[in-house]
């Protein structure tokens, strides 16, 4: 993969830390509210190799979880990972606040307050996976290893299918 310049902090984080990677744009429809299979659709990919990017509260802390657009993220699972009772989804406005980025471009990379993230092991079946690069519109393709080691995530079965 070639690296290509993108002006989103997440591109821009991904450029500082040498990560071989590339932007995939594509036409994001106006209405559409199903971002990870909007993107699956149009780049022609495997929904199992698009991951979505959801913060969940807890116990308290914000978190990342990140799944296949395929599946859901399994909040039991999520907080047992993390030595928690129990998670929920953040409100997407707080989670919009605390990354940075809008909700359906909310990428786990370059966010504006690093939370402790969880990165679905399905991830490790794929040479490379899709995730947000920042904004609607715009995956990034990366190496699993490549997202853990920029995200500081741990790998984890957190993906109900």
């Amino acid at each position: 993969m070639a690296k290509k310049p993108g002006g989103t902090p997440a591109a821009k984080a991904l450029l500082a830390a040498g990560v071989d990677f590339t932007l995939h744009p594509y036409d994001h429809a106006d209405g559409a509210t199903n971002f990870g299979e909007e993107a699956a659709h149009a780049l022609g990919a495997d929904p199992q190799r698009i991951f979505k990017t959801l913060v969940a509260d807890v116990g308290g802390e914000l978190v990342v979880g990140i799944v296949p657009v395929a599946g859901h993220l399994d909040l039991k699972a999520l907080a047992a990972v993390l030595g928690a009772k129990k998670a929920s989804l953040a409100d997407p406005a707080v989670a919009a606040r605390s990354s940075g980025y809008v909700v359906g471009g909310i990428s786990p990379i370059g966010q504006r307050t690093r939370l402790r993230t969880v990165l679905d092991a399905s991830a490790d079946d794929f040479d490379t996976i899709f995730v947000s690069a920042g904004k609607r519109g715009l995956q990034v393709e990366l190496s699993p290893a490549d997202l853990r080691q920029v995200t500081g995530a741990q790998s984890a079965s957190i993906a109900t299918r």
